[in-house]
């Protein structure tokens, strides 16, 4: 049982509270979902769990925190790590061994457990997450999806009844998502573990969970309860519930297997199974802007990239789909120029960049890696892009957008004096994109940039990638965000195994492989259609002339 009565945190020097008089109550077994925008809390909240809130991070708590009969603020994260194991957003940032086996090992010979013990809990961790074939791995070579499971076989070698997690799919592609939670789940219904996790992408999360913990933006009290008492209280919400809410369905689906049992009263012979909102991005295929031939990387022995060839044109977006380790990361890496690879070559406006320094590619190519954090440095948001505009030779006078326009078209304008690092995960994401953006480049390569992200603030990046893209930018978003893609793209390309292996209008693409199909294109399958609008803009017009003839 994890209860908290009127608990308010707030965090040092911060000028309101990050918590605000929370209570709640979770059942011991439950499986909980933490929502909420980016900045209300979450983050904070699974902290409080295991006592890094307020031991690690500082700052001034009230009210009373129980877990399992236990205080967190009396008792530290040392005294709760056998109650409660925390898995965090980046799983490679609590890895102290190289070897998964050893990993395991770590925090059991921290606790003085036997010897022989130790042998059986450590099999008893990994067995149960499919780790036992990659026990003597090094950590290095697994897969996103692989490690995450790992940082929770060492939560759970400890014998926790509770297992924490912060966004734990936020980098992981559909299939390795599904792993993980089918993994959770099973430790969730057969141990008894209590799970909490945090989660923007909530339409991989729902179907699982029995409890929703709502943290809203406005100050409101928390509301916690079953989903479908809690989901009417949330205002944006995945494509399903969204449709479902536009066409009145109720109770919400919480399963696309729920939803179709609503189609049969919305869809009729009248509906439009085309796409009416569907139109074809005009691109200019002699205006390309990047392109790279034969491209091949390995590292040692490894291939990560096997012969690749990409072209990038003025005015289009084009996503890059691919499980983790297809290659896509490196794909980036190569055409900035961080990557020299072993054979091919990259040019942008038809010269190559092989002798070109990195820093003259970057100007005009803006890269946004995954980890928002290898590009803050300064001490405010402002100054972020300030040093860049810098390090380019240029002042914010004769800048191609002033700073301060560029912060609040991505939502940042009142974070612009705050220190970078202390912002959730998602406004480090955004403070970074400024970074790039400040110099107005020519080419946009995304790695992950939905990750962290609410779906309000990725409905901004959305906005702002299509005004880009008519400005004439060539962009490249890589990502397993296959509702972003839906929204976005006018060009879908799979990569796997180091290979560009499809690519082709988003309809035909995502519908050819199920694991990146949107939820839309999922519900109605014979559909030519992806997105909530363009589903809405065949259905409404069907039940409008039904009325009618009523």
């Amino acid at each position: 049982m994890i209860d908290f009565n009127h608990v308010t945190y707030t965090y040092p020097d911060a000028t309101r509270p990050a918590l605000c008089n929370v209570n709640l109550s979770i059942p011991a077994g439950a499986f909980v979902l933490v929502m909420g925008t980016s900045g209300t809390g979450k983050s904070t909240l699974l902290r409080c769990l295991n006592g890094l809130v307020p031991h690690f991070s500082g700052g001034t708590l009230s009210g009373h925190i129980t877990v399992e009969g236990h205080n967190p603020v009396k008792y530290g994260p040392q005294g709760m790590s056998r109650l409660v194991g925390f898995v965090f957003q980046d799983p490679e940032a609590q890895f102290v061994m190289d070897c998964v086996e050893d990993e395991v090992a770590f925090a059991l010979e921290n606790a003085a457990i036997p010897s022989l013990e130790m042998q059986t809990r450590i099999t008893e961790a990994l067995e149960p997450l499919g780790l036992i074939p990659l026990r003597r791995r090094k950590l290095e070579t697994l897969s996103g999806g692989e490690k995450q499971r790992v940082a929770i076989a060492a939560a759970l070698a400890l014998h926790t009844r509770i297992l924490a997690l912060d966004e734990p799919t936020s980098q992981l592609d559909p299939q390795s998502a599904a792993e993980l939670l089918d993994a959770l789940v099973r430790l969730n219904k057969t141990l008894g573990l209590t799970v909490v996790l945090a989660e923007h992408r909530l339409e991989r999360i729902l179907p699982f969970v029995d409890q929703i913990i709502y943290l809203p933006d406005d100050g409101a009290p928390v509301i916690a309860g079953p989903p479908r008492e809690v989901l009417p209280h949330v205002p944006l919400l995945p494509p399903l519930q969204t449709l479902a809410r536009a066409l009145n369905w109720s109770p919400l689906p919480l399963t696309l297997e729920e939803g179709r049992h609503f189609m049969s009263t919305d869809l009729t012979d009248e509906t439009d199974f085309t796409n009416p909102l569907k139109s074809v991005q005009s691109v200019d295929k002699t205006a390309t802007v990047i392109e790279a031939w034969h491209l091949e990387v390995a590292y040692g022995a490894t291939p990560a990239l096997r012969g690749v060839d990409i072209a990038l044109y003025a005015g289009e977006i084009a996503a890059l789909l691919g499980r983790n380790g297809a290659g896509k990361t490196t794909l980036l890496k190569s055409l900035v120029g961080l990557l020299r690879p072993q054979r091919g070559e990259v040019r942008f406006m038809g010269h190559s960049i092989a002798a070109m320094d990195v820093a003259d590619v970057c100007r005009q190519v803006g890269y946004l890696p995954q980890d928002p954090n290898a590009l803050l440095f300064a001490d405010t948001v402002l100054d972020e892009l300030h040093i860049t505009l810098r390090n380019h030779g240029l002042t914010p006078a004769p800048a191609p957008i002033a700073p301060e326009t560029l912060l609040a078209h991505l939502g940042l304008a009142d974070k612009a004096q705050q220190y970078p690092r202390d912002l959730s995960v998602g406004e480090r994401q955004r403070v970074a994109l400024g970074a790039i953006m400040i110099t107005q480049p020519r080419v946009l390569l995304l790695d992950e940039p939905t990750r962290g992200l609410d779906y309000r603030a990725k409905a901004q990046l959305r906005d702002l990638l299509r005004t880009w893209r008519d400005a004439g930018m060539a962009i490249l978003l890589v990502t397993h965000d296959v509702e972003l893609i839906a929204e976005t793209a006018d060009r879908v390309m799979v990569m796997d195994q180091g290979v560009i292996v499809a690519q082709g209008d988003p309809v035909a693409v995502l519908r050819a492989w199920p694991t990146f199909t949107p939820q839309i294109a999922q519900l109605f399958p014979e559909r030519d259609w992806l997105t909530v609008e363009e589903a809405l803009a065949g259905i409404r017009p069907a039940c409008t002339l039904s009325s009618s003839a009523d």
